[in-house]
């Protein structure tokens, strides 16, 4: 039989505020953070700009040993997920831990690690990589350290999908609880690849703004877009099976009631350009939700600001709604908190859960010129102050991973 799964808690380490409650603020302000890079020297550099987490010491959370044995995707990932659990109330002594999961990936791993004992191995050889190299460095340890911390002792894994990998770890989680697999999921992404490798990648790619204006670095759906802003940090959500979210009394935000994920099979960094792929993803949602189109409130765009991206995304809204596409609002979080990549699902779908349980739609900020190709109502500047009973977050990833999730307000019947 399958099982209803609900939102119980959730946990957030971003660019505009590192709590759930300090993000979800900054998203009602039009709060932008984007800033001058200053983890690395950027002199040589054609990209000046990121969204860094600010205030944020790995001390203020692990002791001096642990820190140190963590890359900052870790670390990050610790953080949300200690916030969402304890927003959940799940503890060992009303929940069986062995029924627990946690499901968070990151698009690139740890990648400052990387870095660094790379330049150990060239400067000084192999004998001064450290010890530690391999289990900072590799992708699977978000969901390992963050088990590891809390005591999860159900399915530990690690979704891979680019950008896309938030979403596709949320609606992993999703079927893991509805099919009956699990009771609880920790899902999500992480991502912490602020480097010179990881912007000197990027740009070189042309995927990046050389925007010096911060404000008109991430401008989604704005004719002058030219590129996405690389962000980073956590988005971790809890998510349960209602009977047993309400056997223990606890606090349930939102509903998931569907999910899609497809490929484009087309091009290993741009997106189909008909937005077919991205297309199927939302209609696989709806479909498992048994909605109409014209049932969606609001969607949380994957909206990176880049030309193929934001046109192609405006095509595949189209071809999933059709009609219902003229009126569903649509706005993206990345003018905000620029591209989490691998964190990005996460942190989105919180702003989804966020818009369901307080009748608010995010805008896109920094909007000023609008685009013939991108002609949906994107809620410039503005929120809106609307009922929001049924919100669609996408995301979609080098590679051609779509994913989409949908999520309902809280019904109890």
């Amino acid at each position: 039989m399958e099982r209803r799964v609900v939102v119980t808690g959730m946990g957030a380490i971003t660019p505009i505020g590192n709590n759930v409650e300090e993000f979800w603020k900054g998203i009602k302000e039009g709060k932008c953070g984007i800033d001058e890079i200053t983890q690395f020297d950027t002199t040589d550099y054609k990209v000046k700009l990121a969204a860094e987490v600010k205030n944020f010491s790995a001390e203020d959370h692990f002791d001096k040993r642990t820190a140190k044995r963590m890359d900052r995707f870790s670390q990050f990932a610790i953080v949300a997920a200690r916030e969402a659990m304890k927003d959940s109330n799940i503890t060992k002594e009303n929940t069986d831990m062995n029924r627990v999961a946690a499901v968070i990936g990151t698009g690139i791993g740890g990648l400052a690690t990387i870095e660094k004992d790379n330049r150990a191995l060239v400067e000084k050889g192999p004998d001064r990589v450290s010890p530690m190299y391999i289990p900072m460095s590799i992708v699977n340890m978000a969901a390992g350290n963050v088990a590891i911390d809390l005591g999860i002792k159900g399915e530990s894994v690690s979704m891979v999908t680019a950008c896309a990998t938030g979403t596709h770890s949320i609606g992993h989680g999703y079927h893991m609880i509805k099919h009956g697999y699990e009771d609880v999921v920790l899902a999500g992404g992480t991502e912490g690849s602020i480097t010179p490798t990881g912007i000197a990648g990027f740009t070189n790619i042309k995927a990046l703004t050389q925007e010096t204006n911060k404000n008109r670095a991430s401008i989604p759906f704005d004719k002058e877009r030219s590129g996405f802003v690389m962000g980073e940090g956590a988005g971790i959500i809890v998510l349960e099976e209602l009977e047993h979210a309400k056997a223990r009394g606890a606090k349930i935000y939102a509903e998931i009631v569907g999910y899609g994920a497809t490929s484009d099979a087309y091009h290993i960094t741009s997106p189909s350009p008909d937005g077919e792929g991205a297309a199927r993803a939302m209609q696989r949602a709806m479909n498992e939700a048994n909605i109409k189109p014209e049932e969606v409130t609001y969607i949380n765009a994957h909206g990176t600001s880049t030309h193929l991206n934001d046109a192609g995304e405006t095509l595949a809204i189209k071809r999933a709604l059709g009609e219902a596409s003229k009126n569903v609002l649509v706005s993206s979080t990345k003018g905000n908190t620029g591209h989490l990549l691998g964190a990005a699902g996460g942190v989105e779908a919180i702003a989804c859960i966020k818009a369901i349980e307080n009748d608010f739609v995010p805008p896109t900020i920094n909007y000023q010129v609008p685009d013939e190709e991108c002609d949906l109502d994107v809620v410039p500047n503005q929120g809106r102050n609307v009922e929001v009973k049924y919100a669609m977050s996408n995301s979609l990833g080098f590679g051609g991973h779509n994913s989409s999730i949908l999520f309902k307000k809280y019904e109890n019947k």
